[in-house]
């Protein structure tokens, strides 16, 4: 069982994946929800920190590396779009925006590209770490009900 928790703490650490795809996969392994979700948000939230505060130094120091280069640009210009798109449609409201960015589960909207952001928007850490945690929590509770079938019952019903 250990094993188990061990795996989706893991796998909701991983860019792309994250607890999006960790969640469904406890629910696979026929884990308890609340425990797995609670276990998934620790592996997400973990490297939040790191990536706030070193994240952007590393990929300006590697943007102009012969093999790396590439794709340091790639995630500094996709940190950039993805910040100035949050900054364009927030205007003050910059909080909530990453929370819902962090928050609805689309492909490249997690924690990892929302920290990313909100460093290279120069958010403040304390607000940025609270609406990246808050929109985990949310991105948890929507896979938690489409792993459960939830949303797909409530099709049938409408």
């Amino acid at each position: 069982m250990l094993k188990k928790y061990l795996i989706i703490f893991l796998v909701s650490m991983v860019p792309l994946i994250e607890l999006r795809g960790a969640v469904p996969i406890a629910v696979g392994m026929n884990l308890p929800l609340l425990p797995s979700y609670i276990v998934c948000i620790l592996g997400n939230m973990l490297p939040v920190p790191f990536i706030f505060f070193f994240a952007r130094k590393v990929l300006e120091w590697g943007a102009d590396k012969p093999v790396i280069g590439k794709f340091f640009t790639f995630c500094l210009e996709k940190g950039h779009k993805g910040g100035k798109k949050l900054q364009e449609k927030a205007g003050r409201g910059l909080f909530v925006a990453l929370l819902l960015f962090v928050g609805i589960p689309l492909p490249g909207t997690g924690a990892w590209t929302g920290t990313l952001a909100a460093s290279l928007l120069d958010m403040d850490f304390k607000s940025s770490v609270i609406a990246v945690m808050l929109g985990v929590v949310l991105a948890g509770v929507i896979m938690g009900l489409l792993s459960m079938g939830v949303f797909g019952a409530l099709g049938t019903i409408f």
